[in-house]
């Protein structure tokens, strides 16, 4: 797991695999994002360095490799950990940035012809003055550079920066608080499918002034591109099992015309699924304003 991903191992440790409950065996292989000195984005930052800490908190043994590590230093390691471990309890490798490496070349792509950052240009040109609400990540960034490049104001776009997955919640949030705006959610096949229930809640609610937009390129890109299960699930009729009123899936911009433009119009609760090439452009860049200030700034447009 990424270190930000701790956080969800701290109730199943505390509650049920300690040595005191079911006492179960884990080795928990842990990324170090955030390490302390070495530079990262700011939403890793505190998390980095915390990760540590909660593992001591937890009573978990942990070990730290860092590119300098050895195997032999490892397996030793290991010696140590197999009496915890046989003991019922949790131990953790907390892995330094450029310990582990792959010289093998992998590519990760799929036969959608749609590139993101195009699919976003077409939505922020009919969303217009609209609210949206962009999931983690790369199509963050891109929203942010489209905003940039069209000389508009960041005022209308709420990035949820490093909580990947709560997009919808947050745009369903400020759906029921601002009945008279419209909400687009730019979301990604990964974000949902990680807190998938939270469509059931948004469909239970049916917010006439929400368009939720799911950019499916059946991939973890921002983090390299690893596969998502969502090129097998059909994210379309989980959203209609859920409820939402409108639902449909698009592979062509022309087919993406047509049903933003008739979302738009609607007055109804929307879904759609847009089927995405996976890759990015090389020179893609990164919010020059402060999460902090992106928040300020969409407040801000949200009081007027």
């Amino acid at each position: 797991m990424q270190n930000s991903g701790e956080g969800n191992v701290i109730n199943p440790v505390a509650s049920l695999l300690n040595d005191k409950v079911y006492a179960i065996p884990c080795i928990f292989v842990i990324g170090w994002r955030g390490e302390p000195n070495v530079h990262d984005e700011p939403q890793h930052i505190f998390q980095g360095e915390i990760t540590c800490r909660l593992l001591d908190v937890m009573n978990i043994k942990y070990s730290i490799i860092s590119k300098d590590t050895s195997i032999d230093e490892v397996k030793s390691v290991m010696k140590e950990f197999r009496k915890i471990l046989n003991g019922g309890r949790q131990v953790a490798f907390v892995v330094k940035k450029g310990a582990f490496q792959y010289d093998g070349n992998v590519k990760y792509e799929n036969k959608n012809t749609m590139r993101r950052e195009d699919i976003i240009k077409h939505i922020v040109k009919v969303a217009e003055n609209d609210i949206i609400v962009s999931t983690t990540g790369k199509a963050s960034r891109e929203l942010f550079e489209i905003r940039e490049a069209n000389g508009q104001s960041h005022g209308y776009d709420f990035l949820t920066v490093g909580s990947m997955g709560h997009s919808s919640s947050i745009a369903l949030a400020i759906a029921l608080q601002k009945p008279n705006k419209r909400v687009w959610i730019i979301d990604g096949d990964g974000a949902a499918l990680m807190h998938m229930g939270a469509m059931a809640v948004l469909a239970s609610n049916k917010p006439n002034n929400v368009i939720h937009i799911v950019v499916n390129n059946g991939a973890h890109e921002t983090v390299g591109g690893q596969p998502t299960v969502m090129s097998y699930a059909d994210v379309v009729k989980v959203a209609d099992g859920c409820g939402y009123p409108n639902v449909i899936s698009v592979s062509t911009f022309e087919e993406l015309d047509d049903a933003l433009s008739n979302a738009k119009n609607k007055n109804e609760l929307s879904f759609i699924e847009v089927k995405c090439a996976i890759g990015a452009r090389s020179d893609l860049g990164r919010p020059t304003t402060t999460a902090k200030e992106n928040k300020e700034a969409f407040m801000s447009e949200l009081r007027k």
